[in-house]
């Protein structure tokens, strides 16, 4: 890409084969929530909403922030706000008719004076049903029931759960036990007269392994992007007899070789002289570090494509720089384009493999990469 030190290409057609898989799953009468929560997971939130706004049903979001920016984007299906919105900005949460979650009964307490007949407030009540975050005790729930059948301007939308455990293991009873919590959190909210509104609970690993939670809606976030949650999913799905299911990754990262030296041996390497080459060595500076989101956990650990081959990362990774050993790496040039995650050529560097040696998850890897980064859609 012309102009640019780093860059991120993300696959339109891979992020569309992951959608439709899981439309094939879920069926025809299960809404897709499509979440590109924090920039898209590191996605680009913009880009990844234009790319797949046709497949979706609804966009969850994190922040009224997020929502404006797919507004005015001009992305027309319903957004929901996962995250809590401050009660200063709930106006503009009733003002652009977004869907908000709620979990507080003062979110309430604003809505109802914000609200009014011909902008009602969408509401989606979190239950709390095991995973100790946002969310409403079973026991508080008919006090905001009855405090929104009182007051009409604010319309129960949906109702929703997380599960605090379906992705980490093959053992998905302490996600049965959550399950019914929500299923008698459902029942009161009928009981009470609530109909039509969209239950919700599933995230990508429920989705795929847990098909009593899919109920009206699955919130598709990490898979979306061609993800899979865990290891213990791709087993569950394994164990659940389903194997025409493939995800497919849709980032492609990557910057340019910035300047090629000669290393004699002896020489020592980047801050803190943490390594010291033993052998007459040549080496490529990379214009990008952990400012960009690679890891400092990948000093001399990580591994980048460069005319597709593997070269390691010598040295610490800095805040705008890496170093990387090229010396068996024919006809390297300045500036020939670097693969720092995603395939080039037959050589492919996954999230999963940076997480490993950073000792986290492939969420983190993504989600961390510094949104100022030009994303562009291929395909």
């Amino acid at each position: 890409m012309q102009n640019q030190k780093t860059w991120i290409e993300i696959s339109g057609d891979n992020l569309l084969h992951n959608i439709r898989q899981f439309r094939a799953c879920v069926g025809d009468d299960v809404k897709i929530a499509a979440v590109v929560k924090s920039n898209a997971y590191g996605h680009g939130l913009i880009e990844v909403a234009k790319a797949v706004e046709e497949q979706a049903d609804f966009f969850g979001v994190d922040s009224v922030d997020e929502a404006i920016l797919l507004r005015r984007a001009e992305i027309s299906k319903p957004i929901l706000i996962l995250g809590y919105t401050l009660l200063t900005r709930l106006a503009e949460v009733v003002d652009n008719g977004f869907n908000q979650v709620v979990s507080s009964f003062e979110t309430l307490e604003a809505l109802k004076t914000i609200a009014t007949a011909d902008r009602p407030a969408l509401i989606h009540l979190k239950i709390e049903t095991g995973t100790s975050r946002q969310g409403i005790w079973l026991k508080d729930l008919p006090q905001f029931l009855g405090f929104i059948k009182a007051n009409t301007v604010i319309k129960l939308s949906g109702m929703s759960t997380h599960f605090a455990n379906v992705e980490d293991t093959t053992d998905h009873s302490y996600a049965r036990t959550q399950l019914k919590a929500f299923q008698e959190a459902v029942a009161v909210a009928e009981n009470c007269g609530f109909k039509n509104f969209i239950k919700h609970t599933a995230c990508s690993a429920a989705a795929l392994v847990f098909p009593e939670a899919r109920f009206d809606m699955i919130r598709l976030g990490i898979s979306l992007y061609g993800l899979w949650s865990s290891d213990a999913t791709k087993v569950s799905v394994k164990q659940s007899g389903v194997t025409d299911f493939a995800l497919k990754p849709c980032m492609t990262w990557k910057t340019r070789v910035a300047q090629i030296k000669e290393l004699p041996a002896g020489t020592n390497v980047g801050y803190g002289c943490t390594e010291k080459v033993n052998a007459n060595t040549r080496i490529a500076i990379l214009p990008v570090g952990y400012w960009d989101g690679y890891d400092r956990g990948l000093s001399s650990v990580g591994n980048v494509l460069i005319r597709e081959k593997r070269c390691r990362v010598i040295g610490r990774v800095c805040m705008n720089m890496i170093i990387v050993d090229v010396s068996h790496v024919e006809d390297v040039a300045l500036e020939d384009e670097v693969a720092l995650l995603g395939r080039q050529g037959s050589e492919e560097i996954m999230a999963e493999e940076l997480a490993r040696k950073c000792q986290t998850i492939n969420y983190e890897v993504v989600t961390r990469i510094n949104p100022v980064i030009k994303r562009v859609i291929r395909g």
